[in-house]
C-alpha cells in the first residue's frame, strides 16, 4: 500500500471512530511528516485524498478541520418551516431563540428587496436555530407588516408560518431561492457555532402568497459545514 493511503486511512479511522471530532485542527504537515516519517508530498496527498472525500476542509493561513459528518438534509425546492423540519425528526434536539424583534422601515436594501416605498413598516426578527446543543443558523426574517399585523417573541420562537397560515389564514404559495456562499461577519461569529470555519451557506428567499403578493425575505444563514441543500431535478420531455 501506498505511504499516502497509510496516512490517510490512518487519519479516516481516527475520524471515524471519533478519536478526530468534528472541528478538531489535524496536526500540521510538519509534524505529520516527523511522526510518520513521511515527505511532506505523501502527507499532500492524503490530505487531499481526505478532502475530496469529504472528510476534512482547508481554512487557508489555519490548517485542515475535521468536517461534520452528520449533515442535515435541507430541502431546497420546498417550503418548509424549521417547526416542521424538527417534528419530522429530519433534524437533531432544536431550539430558536429570537435575538431581535423590531417594527421597522428597513434599510434601503430590504425595501427593495420587497419592492415597497418609504413609509412602508415591516417586521425584522432575527433568531438563532440551536440543533443537538450548537448554533448553527442564524435566520434574518423581514416581514410586511401591512400583512403580517402583529408579532410576538413567543410566536417567532413557536412558528412564524403557523400564525401566519392558522391564526391569520394567509396562504403561503412559492418562493424564489438564491444560494451563496460568503464570508463569515462578526455577527455570524457572535451567533453561530463556526468551529473554525470562516464562511458560511447563506440562502436568500423571497416568499409568496398564493395569489403572488410578496409576504418576506429572508437570509438564512448557515454554518457551512453542517448542512447540505439538496433538490430533486425533473427533465420536461
Amino acid at each position: 500500500m501506498a505511504k499516502y493511503s497509510n496516512l490517510y486511512y490512518t487519519l479516516h479511522s481516527m475520524i471515524k471512530d471519533g478519536t478526530l471530532k468534528s472541528g478538531d485542527k489535524l496536526p500540521s504537515e510538519n509534524e505529520l511528516m516527523a511522526e510518520y516519517g513521511i515527505s511532506r508530498d505523501t502527507v499532500r496527498k492524503s490530505l487531499q485524498l481526505l478532502l475530496e472525500n469529504g472528510f476534512i476542509t482547508k481554512i487557508r493561513g489555519k490548517g485542515s478541520f475535521v468536517t461534520e459528518l452528520m449533515k442535515f438534509e435541507f430541502p431546497v425546492a420546498g417550503l418548509i418551516s424549521f417547526k416542521e423540519l424538527s417534528s419530522s425528526k429530519v433534524i437533531g434536539e432544536s431550539k430558536t431563540k429570537v435575538i431581535s424583534l423590531r417594527s421597522c422601515k428597513g434599510n434601503p436594501v430590504i425595501r427593495e428587496k420587497l419592492g415597497i416605498g418609504n413609509d412602508e413598516e415591516i417586521w425584522a426578527v432575527t433568531r438563532v436555530r440551536t440543533i443537538d446543543g450548537r448554533r448553527v443558523i442564524l435566520d434574518k426574517d423581514h416581514f410586511l407588516k401591512s400583512l403580517v399585523g402583529k408579532l410576538t417573541i413567543e410566536i417567532c420562537e413557536d412558528s412564524i408560518y403557523e400564525y401566519l397560515e392558522n391564526e391569520l389564514g394567509l396562504k403561503i404559495g412559492y418562493a424564489h431561492k438564491e444560494i451563496v456562499i460568503e464570508r463569515a461577519t462578526e455577527e455570524d461569529e457572535k451567533n453561530l457555532d463556526l468551529m473554525g470555519f470562516d464562511v458560511v451557506a447563506v440562502v436568500n428567499t423571497l416568499v409568496y402568497l398564493q395569489n403572488g403578493t410578496l409576504l418576506q425575505y429572508t437570509q438564512s444563514r448557515h454554518c457551512a459545514d453542517k448542512f447540505r441543500f439538496v433538490d430533486i431535478a425533473r427533465r420536461h420531455p
